[in-house]
């Protein structure tokens, strides 16, 4: 039997090796992915916390916000005594609020304060004053989210306070009452005209018999007060209730009335004295002048005042003729405790105010501008014809009885709860576009004002 030949495939075992070839390419690949995926998810952690860092960072510069917009130092806090006074008034207002988990050290650094305790959000802060500008502040805050830290800083800046009360044309503890029919005029816009009635003790905040013209809104404190109109009714451009319903606010919001700082004034009356052994009988210029206290004297002649007028306490001082202010006058009444009976100022001739003279002498006063009348626990009464008002008038009791067609500057303020009367058909223009917004004698507090364009990340600083 012939012999077989047998040939054996070249190829056996190539099915093997390739497959154990794919099965290490797919290993691999898998591989690859798990480490792609495991470092996508540490990338997405790391984000969230960098995410979560920064929203705490924004977290307490809210915080720091909200805190520093209610501290006011002393104007006569010296400039670099500006943190010191700020620290400790953050201090006292977070105590005042029995708020402990904020805590601001001497040094201005506020500590880590817990935001969220299951994610580690914090965030920390350091205050800081300028080494060149002490009324300029920087404020760092850190947020932190579990590893991670984000820093933002951004500037505050020290400044005068503004008094709300400013932002009225009148502004009235007392009720509000015009017997004739009232037109007050905006010059430029309606909210110069704006007028606020407190009205604590009387329901009925504002009176008025005959027609009413106002182009301003009225505002009334007392929320249980009204206003009453006894004839046809325009304001801010509408009539009759509509103008009512949209421009009398009942329970407004209440602003502070001031207390302005008499005693500033006293360094600049270095002129006359007015006593009780001085001709009052005749025209008389009163520069930089004092009337003593108990004097009481009525001017029979007209009257110039240049530069300031101070009037002490007790006094009636009546001007029975013509009265031009080049100036100010001051008086220095219990703003607490007026007594209109002892202390008063009645002007029973035509009255009007104009800019200090150009003088040397009163280059000394020259930048206290900003107010006409300062006579806090002094009523005060017009019986002629009333025609500029240069700046504030701030008086406990007001009372117009004369001719009014006035230009006024400033705002009219009435400390005292008896009302404010205004007689016969008074038409007062107010003009305060360009009124000073600190008067004299009203800069009494420093705020602290945030400076949104100072915002800036810095990821490097650390604040603890």
């Amino acid at each position: 039997m012939p012999a077989r030949n047998t040939i054996r495939p070249r190829c056996r075992g190539a099915v093997l090796v390739v497959s154990m070839i794919f099965i290490a390419i797919f290993s691999a690949l898998a591989i690859s992915m798990a480490a792609m995926s495991g470092t996508n998810v540490q990338i997405a952690q790391n984000q969230h916390e960098v995410n979560g860092a920064f929203t705490s960072a924004e977290s307490g510069l809210e915080v720091a916000r909200y805190h520093l917009s209610r501290v006011l130092i002393p104007s006569s806090t010296a400039p670099s005594d500006y943190l010191t006074a700020i620290v400790a008034a953050l201090q006292s207002n977070l105590n005042a609020k029995n708020m402990s988990n904020i805590v601001v050290n001497s040094n201005g650094a506020i500590p880590a304060v817990t935001l969220d305790s299951t994610s580690g959000r914090t965030f920390a802060a350091q205050i800081t004053s300028d080494a060149n500008t002490p009324s300029i502040l920087h404020v760092y805050v850190t947020g932190s989210c579990g590893e991670l830290t984000r820093t933002i800083r951004v500037d505050f800046k020290v400044e005068p306070y503004e008094f709300p009360i400013f932002n009225f044309g009148l502004a009235t503890k007392g009720p509000l009452n015009f017997p004739g029919n009232p037109t007050i005029t905006a010059i430029n816009t309606a909210w110069e005209a704006d007028m606020y009635v407190e009205s604590s003790n009387s329901d009925v905040a504002v009176s008025v018999i005959g027609n009413t013209n106002f182009d301003g809104d009225v505002s009334i404190g007392n929320p249980d007060a009204n206003a009453t109109f006894g004839g046809d009714v325009q304001i801010a451009g509408e009539t009759g209730q509509t103008a009512i319903d949209n421009h009398v606010i009942i329970g407004a919001d209440n602003p502070e009335f001031p207390a302005p700082d008499v005693d500033s004034f006293r360094q600049y009356a270095t002129g006359q004295l007015v006593d009780s052994s001085t001709d009052v009988s005749k025209a008389i210029i009163l520069t930089n002048a004092t009337i003593k206290g108990g004097t009481n004297p009525t001017f029979g002649g007209s009257v110039t005042i240049q530069g300031i007028l101070l009037i002490e306490s007790p006094n009636k001082v009546t001007f029975g003729r013509n009265c031009t202010l080049q100036g100010l006058i001051v008086a220095d009444g219990d703003i607490d405790n007026p007594e209109p009976g002892t202390n008063r100022i009645d002007f029973l001739g035509n009255f009007d105010t104009a800019p200090y003279p150009s003088d040397p002498e009163f280059d000394a006063i020259r930048d206290e501008v900003g107010c006409s009348i300062i006579g806090p626990g002094f009523a005060t009464a017009f019986g002629g014809n009333f025609s500029t008002l240069e700046g504030v008038m701030a008086v406990s009791g007001v009372h117009f009885y004369g001719n009014a067609n006035a230009l006024i500057k400033g705002t009219i303020i009435n400390y005292s709860d008896s009302p404010t009367i205004v007689e016969g058909n008074v038409t007062m223009n107010f003009d305060r576009v360009s009124s000073t917004k600190i008067p004299a004698g009203f800069d009494l507090y420093r705020e602290v004002n945030y400076e949104p364009t100072s915002y800036s990340e810095i990821c490097t600083y650390s604040c603890l």
